[in-house]
């Protein structure tokens, strides 16, 4: 039953019982105080339905609220079951996480020995490497200083191989020109009897037996002389000219009793020395001639018939520029070791 229903119940009923008790005539103050009574029940009445009215929406806000908190309840729980089983998650992804981590640390600290081993091993090399440097830098300044006294020496050898070339180009220069003026002084003589050559730097004049000798004699014929007096001539002019008189024999040894003489070597000495002692005569210096025998044993032949024997029957006179310019470079070099 609603609560209106109820209170409407309520007042009917006391309206009977005010019925049955009113005698047949009501006064009129018992009709005031009866209606005074109706307003009041009236009045209850309506206060009895706001107050009923009010306790149903309070009671439909209570369910609402009740319904509400099951749901929140249901849901709570739920949540609950969730929160238990990502709990239960959670926990296992720990233990899990745990194990891994004590693996990890287990495994870092052997990785961690082993980096410790290499970096040892790593600062020994690089040790080594920083004093193999420094060698190498030493090394290298040291390379540095050699390069420029290397340099300084090739420096100084191209300058003396200048001087040198020069040298020998005045050098090359004064035989040739040397060679002329004595080809000049002896234009009057036959091939056949003298020759003027130039080998290994040097001026050779080759005079035959021929021109100078009678076989097995020392003493030079006048045709010999002349030669050797206009040679003599060039020669005096010559100053920076070293005269070396060679004499030369076959192989046919002197007959015996000769005077003066044992074999070909005293044969070719005495030559020499005659032919030295004339161009001294003809204004030659004597310091600058030297004589020397060479007998037999440098033939420009074989000694196997006359004409050859003829050949090697000779004197040669080798003159030869003075190189002191030349000697004087290349000794500094010998003294100074470059």
């Amino acid at each position: 039953m609603s609560v209106k229903k109820y209170t409407s119940s309520l007042l009917l009923a006391a309206l009977a019982a005010g019925s049955f008790s009113l005698p047949g005539c009501v006064t009129a103050k018992k009709y005031d105080d009866l209606r005074a009574r109706q307003a009041a029940t009236e009045q209850a009445k309506t206060t009895a339905e706001r107050q009923a009215r009010e306790a149903v929406a309070e009671l439909q806000k209570a369910t609402s609220q009740l319904g509400e908190l099951r749901l929140e309840n249901r849901r709570l729980v739920n949540d609950s079951t969730q929160t238990g089983n990502v709990l239960r998650r959670t926990q296992t992804l720990y233990r899990e996480l745990s194990d891994t981590y004590e693996k990890l640390i287990k495994n870092n600290e052997k990785v961690l020995a082993n980096k410790t081993a290499d970096y040892q091993k790593v600062a020994q090399d690089l040790a080594r490497r920083e004093a193999e440097l420094g060698e190498l830098s030493a090394n290298l300044n040291k390379s540095r200083t050699e390069i420029d006294k290397l340099a300084t020496d090739v420096k100084t050898r191209e300058q003396r191989l200048a001087e040198l070339e020069k040298a020998l180009a005045e050098k090359d220069a004064a035989v040739s020109a040397l060679r002329s003026k004595v080809s000049n002084a002896l234009l009057a003589f036959k091939s056949n009897e003298l020759q003027v050559k130039v080998k290994d730097g040097k001026v050779y004049v080759s005079l035959s037996e021929q021109l100078l000798f009678k076989s097995g004699s020392t003493k030079v014929d006048p045709k010999g002389q002349e030669a050797l007096t206009k040679l003599a001539a060039v020669l005096k002019e010559q100053r920076d000219v070293n005269v070396v008189v060679e004499g030369h024999t076959d192989n046919v040894p002197i007959l015996k009793g000769t005077a003066g003489m044992q074999d070909n070597w005293d044969l070719s000495a005495l030559r020499a020395t005659e032919i030295a002692r004339l161009l001294t005569v003809g204004g030659v210096q004597p310091e600058r001639v030297t004589a020397s025998g060479r007998s037999q044993y440098v033939p420009v032949a074989q000694n196997d018939s006359p004409q050859n024997k003829a050949l090697n029957r000779r004197t040669e006179i080798i003159l030869t520029p003075k190189l002191d310019e030349l000697f004087q470079i290349l000794g500094t070099n010998s003294e100074t070791g470059k």
